[in-house]
């Protein structure tokens, strides 16, 4: 399974970007073949409109399943993200990704429902 992480940077070190559409990296993790992939998102800031679903595809491109963030994408890419089947887990705005995924394992993440 894949998991994609809103990140402020592109370690496993880095917070959970709370923001979803306008995350400055999203980093994604392949959990059969543990590597982590980072795709730097910051060109994203110079969109004046559309962010959230233009990080949707890119969220959906890279094949993830779930994607974990702070505080929830908005309806449009939630929406999107519903659609292509990528569940998403809110919440985990105050920790590292490492952290983030530990909590995700141990089911301490909230599902997002729009």
């Amino acid at each position: 399974m894949k998991i994609a992480f809103t990140a402020t940077g592109p370690k496993w070190s880095s917070r959970i970007d709370p923001r979803f559409g306008r995350t400055e990296y999203l980093l994604i993790y392949d959990t059969d073949s543990e590597e982590l992939v980072v795709h730097d998102n910051r060109d994203i800031e110079n969109e004046a409109h559309g962010a959230g679903p233009k990080t949707a595809k890119l969220i959906y491109d890279t094949g993830a399943e779930v994607i974990i963030t702070g505080n929830g994408p908005g309806e449009n890419a939630a929406l999107a993200l519903e659609k292509a089947g990528v569940r998403i887990y809110t919440g985990a705005d105050r920790m590292k990704v490492k952290e983030a995924l530990e909590a995700f394992n141990n089911k301490q993440l909230k599902e997002f429902k729009k």
